[in-house]
């Protein structure tokens, strides 16, 4: 059975919780341009998902599903500078990490499946 609406995709399941994750670790930064710019784009993750998802074609959805994993990479580049600023612990940005790493690796896969 297909997926009728984007809220049973995992990916986007998998994007929220990151985005909720990303809200509580920096949620005490002072740094507000540093704290703004990767809470906006760990929620431009499943955004692009939903936005996509309604789309009328396969490409159109493609498409902001490399929107999607843009943003999933500018947010694990920022938590590598979060490290290097002592924002927060090198254990707590590799967990982050590894969370945008599932995500990338299931957009990887849903862009696959749904251009073949």
């Amino acid at each position: 059975m297909a997926v009728q609406k984007f809220e049973d995709l995992l990916v986007w399941q998998k994007s929220q919780d990151l985005a909720v994750s990303i809200y509580t670790m920096f949620k005490d930064n002072n740094d507000f341009s540093f704290r703004d710019q990767i809470r906006r784009a760990s929620i431009s993750i499943s955004n692009n998902i939903a936005e996509g998802f309604d789309r009328n074609s396969n490409a159109d959805f493609a498409r902001f599903l490399y929107i999607a994993l843009s943003s999933n990479s500018e947010v694990r580049s920022m938590l590598y500078i979060s490290i290097r600023l002592n924002f927060i612990s090198k254990q707590q940005a590799d967990e982050l990490i590894e969370k945008t790493n599932e995500v990338s690796k299931m957009l990887h896969g849903l862009i696959k499946s749904i251009k073949n």
